[in-house]
C-alpha cells in the first residue's frame, strides 16, 4: 500500500484566509502541525511550500477550516473592536503567540483600510506605549504621530506583511526618543498609578535601559518571538536574549513574585488596563496628518523659492569681469615722510596772534603797510 503525499494546497493567501477564519493564530496551528511558528509564516507567505507528512496534514486541516465555513466572507471591520490589552494571550502549548493582526483590506478604500487598522491597534499600542515610557500624554502622542506617518506613507504601509508591526515600531521609536527631555511639558514626572504594585512595576520598568525595556515589552508583554523581537529592535538574536535575560533578572531582584514569564505577562497586562488611556479619532488622525504635510510642502517650496531668488540675485550683483585688487602702497625711497601736525613754535604763536588781533577787513588787507 502507497500514499501519496503530493496533497493539493491552495494559494498562500487563501491558507491565511482560512487560518484566521478557524480563528486560529500562526502559533496555535504551528502547534497543531507539530512544526514552528516561522515555518507555518513562510508557507502563508509563499516563501517554502510543505511538502511530504507535513504538507498532507497541513492540506487536511486546511480542507477541514474550509469545510467549517465554506462561504465565509473576510470584511475588515468598520468600527472599533475590544481588543486585547497587549493583543496577546497566553497558553501552555504556545509560550509566545504571535499577536492577531487585522485583515488585509486590498478592496478597500485607503481612508476605510486606515481607520480599520487604527481601531484595531491604536488602544492597545497606547497602552503599551505606557508601558514603555510611564508618561500618558507621550503614548497617546506617540501613537497618534505614527500613525500619522503611515498614512503620509500608507501606499508602502498598505502592502506591508504586518502594518501593526510597522506601526509599532514606529511609535517605539518616537516614544524613546532622547529630545523629549528637552520639552519643557515632560520635565516633570506624571502622577503614578494608584495601585502600589503597579507602582512599583512600573519604576522597576523606567530604571532598565530604553533597549532592554523594549525588549521585555515585546516579548513578554506583546508576545512576539525572539527572532520577531531582535528584527524589531533592530539586534541580533543572542543580544536580544541578552537583553531579555538582564531585564528579567532586575524585575525579579526587586519583584520576586514576578520572577516567572507569565506572571510577568498578566502583571504587564493589568498594569496598562488600569489606565485610562484613549486615542484620537482615526478622521482626526487623517486630517491632522495631511496638515502637516501640507505645512511641510509649502515650508519646502518657501526654502526652495528663497534660494532660487538669493541666487538670482547674487547673479545679476556679481562682476562680470576680474577686477584685480588694489596693491598696497610702497615707501618711495629718498623722500621722507610727511610729518604729522605738531605743536608751534614761539614765532608761529606770535604771528597767529598778530593776525587774529588785526581787523579782518579794511585796506591793511588790500595794500601793504610800509614798516
Amino acid at each position: 500500500m502507497t500514499q501519496s503525499f503530493d496533497t493539493p494546497l491552495p494559494p498562500p493567501k487563501e491558507r491565511r484566509r482560512l487560518r484566521e477564519l478557524g480563528s486560529l493564530t500562526q502559533a496555535q496551528l504551528a502547534a497543531r502541525l507539530g512544526v514552528s511558528r516561522e515555518t507555518v509564516r513562510a508557507w502563508e507567505t509563499g516563501r517554502s511550500t510543505p511538502s511530504g507528512r507535513k504538507r498532507e496534514s497541513y492540506g487536511k486541516l486546511l480542507a477541514s477550516l474550509a469545510a467549517v465555513r465554506p462561504t465565509a466572507e473576510v470584511t475588515v471591520p468598520q468600527g472599533p473592536e475590544p481588543a486585547p490589552v497587549l493583543t496577546v494571550s497566553l497558553s501552555k502549548a504556545a509560550p509566545n503567540p504571535e499577536p492577531p493582526t487585522p485583515t488585509p483590506a486590498a478592496a478597500l478604500p485607503p481612508t476605510q483600510a486606515f481607520d480599520a487598522l487604527y481601531a484595531f491597534c491604536a488602544p492597545a499600542l497606547v497602552r503599551q506605549t505606557y508601558l514603555l515610557t510611564g508618561r500618558r500624554e507621550l503614548a497617546r502622542e506617540s501613537v497618534e504621530q505614527a500613525f500619522q506617518v503611515a498614512w503620509q506613507r500608507w501606499p508602502e504601509v498598505a502592502v506591508d506583511p504586518d502594518p501593526a508591526s510597522w506601526v509599532r515600531a514606529t511609535a517605539y521609536e518616537y516614544a524613546l526618543s532622547p529630545w523629549h527631555r528637552f520639552r519643557p511639558r515632560y520635565r516633570h514626572p506624571e502622577p503614578p498609578p494608584a495601585d502600589a504594585s503597579d507602582r512599583a512595576l512600573l519604576d522597576v520598568l523606567l530604571t532598565l535601559p530604553p533597549p532592554y525595556r523594549r525588549t521585555l515589552l515585546l516579548y513578554d508583554g506583546v508576545g512576539l518571538g525572539l527572532p520577531e523581537t531582535a528584527a524589531e529592535t533592530e539586534a541580533s538574536t543572542p543580544a536580544a536574549a541578552s537583553r531579555l535575560l538582564h531585564a528579567r533578572s532586575a524585575i525579579a531582584e526587586r519583584l520576586p513574585d514576578l520572577a516567572e514569564p507569565e506572571v510577568l505577562h498578566h502583571r504587564l497586562a493589568k498594569t496598562a488596563s488600569t489606565e485610562r488611556l484613549r486615542a484620537a479619532k482615526p478622521p482626526t488622525v487623517r486630517i491632522e496628518s495631511e496638515r502637516r504635510a501640507r505645512f511641510w510642502t509649502r515650508a519646502a517650496i518657501a526654502i526652495t523659492v528663497a534660494i532660487i531668488g538669493a541666487t538670482a540675485l547674487t547673479l545679476h550683483t556679481a562682476p562680470t569681469r576680474y577686477e584685480p585688487p588694489v596693491p598696497p602702497g610702497e615707501t618711495v625711497p629718498g623722500v621722507p615722510p610727511k610729518a604729522a601736525p605738531g605743536t608751534l613754535s614761539t614765532a608761529e604763536l606770535a604771528l597767529r596772534a598778530k593776525l587774529r588781533a588785526e581787523s579782518a577787513n579794511g585796506p591793511e588787507k588790500l595794500l601793504p603797510e610800509p614798516r
